[in-house]
């Protein structure tokens, strides 16, 4: 029988299999410990376990804890890692140094199945979702060279398509018998998946960030199947309602602003139109352009009236710096789905 991996279990799991054998309700904070603040290598380095609990973990579980097969490194600096995760599949990740802050951006999904137009990722075959231990993992090869100061949930893949590894992920990452992060290093990004997105507002207390792209139902449409199925004005609705946001949970607007399709003094008229009365900051993306796909960055001036406009409402609005385009770690790039797609240096 194939061990099961006790890494990305919550506190709640880790009780349950202390239980099972017969262990006192505080060796699930023990394991925790080992896993997530010690970083345990086997269960054998559990030492505080006694030693025939030890040997009956190790009998059904291991630590399950992936590595990095290869590491880029661009001109920038920023690092593009590849994990791989099952039956010959992979994900990327991106690690992003910028002056004190470092953030890791992991994937959740092998691929992504909601196919925005303009992205890499999307027309990448999808491949699945990815568990909690698996999404997580994706800090093992990146920690190790320096701290990391947030972590974006914005790589391959809609992180709520599956709510339960996100929010599980989110738990770990915050909780105090987990990694001890305060939740504002900690990002979601989504299309707008309405039932997950109910879930996180209600169970976690991370940044919120919301691809828009345009606010245009028809043209969103175009960009952004997910339009059709959660229409952007549900979408806002349910953050307008929620009482999430404030103090140090903040939430985020994304736009990808694209030559000639949604760049327009107009598209930023109705963004700001759509916006009002929500308690939001916008960032503009500069795209990254694709091979194979029909689209252009917009050029810096179209760019900077987009947040001209905004900001004469009284919106919060930055320009995003992109990072890592000549490994294609960028974002919107992120698409190696198999180990053996593209030849990189291996970690060492």
């Amino acid at each position: 029988m194939t061990p099961r991996a006790l890494f990305g279990l919550t506190l709640d799991e880790l009780s349950i299999i202390a239980a099972e054998l017969g262990l006192p309700t505080f060796a699930a904070r023990q394991m925790a410990d080992w896993l997530y603040a010690k970083r345990a290598s086997s269960i054998e380095d559990m030492t505080n376990l006694p030693r025939e609990a030890r040997v009956q973990l190790a009998s059904a579980y291991e630590i399950g804890r992936i590595t990095p097969l290869t590491v880029e490194e661009s001109a920038d600096g920023t690092r593009k890692y590849l994990f791989p995760v099952g039956q010959g599949r992979a994900v990327e990740t991106a690690w992003i140094p910028d002056k004190a802050r470092v953030t890791l951006c992991v994937s959740t999904q092998i691929g992504c199945r909601w196919a925005c137009q303009f992205c890499a990722t999307g027309r990448s075959p999808f491949g699945g979702n990815l568990s909690a231990g698996e999404i997580l993992s994706q800090m093992a090869g990146p920690s190790a060279g320096g701290r990391i100061t947030n972590l974006v949930f914005m790589g391959m893949g809609e992180p709520l398509d599956s709510p339960e590894a996100t929010l599980a992920a989110v738990r770990i990452l915050t909780s105090a018998w987990g990694y001890g992060w305060s939740p504002s290093r900690v990002t979601v990004s989504t299309v707008g998946v309405l039932p997950g997105l109910k879930q996180l507002l209600e169970q976690a207390r991370c940044h919120v960030a919301l691809s828009l792209h345009s606010p245009f139902p028809e043209e969103r449409a175009r960009l952004m199947p997910a339009e059709k199925a959660y229409p952007l004005v549900s979408v806002l609705e349910v953050l307008r309602r929620s009482d999430a946001f404030g103090g140090q949970r903040r939430l985020m607007i994304e736009i990808v602003l694209l030559r000639g399709v949604n760049d327009s003094v107009r598209h930023a008229k109705e963004t700001a139109r759509l916006l009002q009365g929500l308690p939001c900051r916008v960032n503009l993306i500069s795209y990254n352009p694709a091979p194979g796909l029909p689209f252009e960055a917009s050029d810096r001036s179209t760019m900077e009236a987009y947040q001209s406009f905004l900001k004469s409402t009284g919106r919060v609005t930055t320009i995003r710096v992109s990072r890592g385009g000549d490994i294609a770690a960028a974002c919107g790039l992120l698409a190696r789905t198999r180990p053996d797609s593209k030849p990189s240096l291996p970690v060492l």
